[in-house]
């Protein structure tokens, strides 16, 4: 018997729920992805331009840095301004943490035991309470508390998984429970490793990321091989691919994993070979115009561009809709994997962006009758 396990067989990893806003994370919610802002939050309308870029590229939930007072003062209008939810990046002062679910944070990114006293830790509690606000514990492999280094020597999967705990502990005693935690490291091995043990011994959901991954390029390379790992173990409900890039290319990086998996699908997945002699028509050209040609749709669709005919027939078998290459500028279309018609290679892309419209709008009509039908 085939020991093939296709994606539909991943087990996502049992963890109770919490809120982010509107948005579920954890149990049977779909996984989501994140960004974060790099912009001055106190540049208010360059922070709300970036976060609409990124709300452009599907980002569910996108993280805002609050160093100071005069950012929680300009986080409530980022707020007003933006269609997702935001999640406040406090770090130590425990005012910032009030003051910013004050200002409608839907969620603090903060570690309780780093703010000082018990009481301290109260008044946030009670705040996030008020204003119907989550929490995400954040460790990281770079910041890890000083009695752990002592204890362990120096970061490792063990001392970020410890860390998490001591800080859920903290807020578990005061009877808040609406928090996810994140164990970041750089280093690949470790950051799936202390993933790994925090998903046993606990169902807190997971926020999951490899933390200063690097350039587009690298860091892309790096945040695949890590959270491929640990979405194919059923492990994280949402997440953050770190990238030295602007923020929407994060975001879609985080769709292409997801999808590349099939745990999520949103847009046009473009299935395309890296070209050779034998191709038809300029490949490469064809799928970067495309990319940039159809990023404004959402409806999931599946869409081959091959080069020639030795690979571009049996990828059309698996797609919506596939173009590939033949002889005399005559190209030949598949819809539903089946032989349809041929194109010109001049006017091709026109082409394939109309068909995949005209696709597009089907699929949406047929939604929207199946759901009146049903009501």
């Amino acid at each position: 018997m085939s020991s093939y396990r296709p994606y539909q067989h991943i087990e996502r990893r049992k963890s109770r729920q919490i809120h982010v806003g509107p948005v579920p994370v954890g149990g049977d919610a779909p996984i989501t992805v994140q960004t974060m802002t790099n912009t001055l939050t106190t540049d208010i309308e360059g922070t709300i331009a970036q976060i609409k870029r990124a709300e452009k590229a599907g980002v569910d939930i996108v993280r805002v840095s609050c160093p100071d007072e005069e950012s929680t003062a300009a986080l409530k209008h980022i707020i007003a301004g933006v269609n997702v939810p935001i999640v406040a990046d406090i770090h130590f002062h425990y005012k910032r943490a009030i003051e910013a679910a004050e200002a409608g944070a839907a969620c603090l990114r903060i570690n309780p035991g780093n703010i000082g006293s018990a009481e301290r830790v109260r008044e946030v509690i009670k705040a996030a309470r008020d204003h119907n606000c989550s929490m995400r514990i954040g460790v990281n492999a770079g910041s890890l508390e000083r009695h752990l280094l002592e204890k362990y020597g120096e970061p490792n999967p063990e001392a970020l998984v410890e860390s998490a705990l001591e800080h859920a502990a903290i807020l578990q005693d005061n009877d808040f429970h609406e928090f996810k935690i994140s164990v970041k490291a750089s280093d690949v091995f470790m950051a799936v490793a202390a993933y790994t043990q925090l998903a046993e011994v606990c169902d807190h959901p997971l926020h999951i990321g490899i933390t200063e991954a690097g350039s587009k390029r690298a860091g892309t390379v790096k945040s695949s091989i890590g959270l491929g790992n640990l979405l194919w173990a059923g492990i994280g409900d949402t997440m953050r691919v770190s990238l030295s890039a602007e923020p929407e290319e994060e975001v879609l990086v985080g769709w292409d994993i997801l999808k590349s998996l099939g745990i999520r699908h949103r847009g046009i997945k473009i299935i395309s070979c890296p070209s050779c002699a034998r191709q038809g028509y300029n490949v490469i050209e064809t799928v970067q115009t495309l990319e940039d040609r159809l990023a404004h749709i959402e409806t999931p669709l599946t869409l081959s561009i091959i080069g020639c005919v030795v690979n571009g027939p049996g990828e059309a078998l698996m797609t919506d809709l596939g173009v590939t290459g033949g002889g005399n500028g005559k190209h030949m279309v598949y819809a539903a994997g089946k032989t349809d018609h041929t194109v010109d290679g001049e006017g091709m892309i026109e082409h394939i962006v109309g068909l995949v419209e005209t696709k597009v709008a089907q699929i949406e009509a047929e939604k929207a009758a199946a759901k009146l039908a049903a009501e």
